[in-house]
């Protein structure tokens, strides 16, 4: 298991981006979060088994809700800090 953070740029805050990403995270059968950043980006933190499950991943960030423009998706590996159980929109 791999866990990574992707940051999303673009139309991505206000457009309900976050609750479509954690739905389709959660149909994916996905754990980990999305959140806000105060810089008007997205966070979201994801565990994956592989370079195949991210992509899927990366296909749902890319796809966002309808309202939403997404320019660039950012993704790097980092070291886990906690366990998820669930997919969570977080404040």
């Amino acid at each position: 298991m791999k866990r990574f953070k992707c940051i999303s740029e673009g139309r991505v805050q206000g457009v309900w981006y976050r609750r479509y990403v954690q739905k389709g995270a959660e149909k994916a059968g996905l754990k980990g979060y999305v959140r806000n950043l105060p810089d008007g980006r997205v966070e979201s933190v994801v565990d994956v088994e592989d370079e195949e499950e991210l992509a899927r991943f990366k296909a749902i960030l890319q796809e966002g809700s309808p309202l939403s423009s997404v320019c660039a998706i950012f993704c790097e590996e980092i070291a886990p800090k906690e366990i998820f159980t669930k997919f969570e929109v977080r404040a």
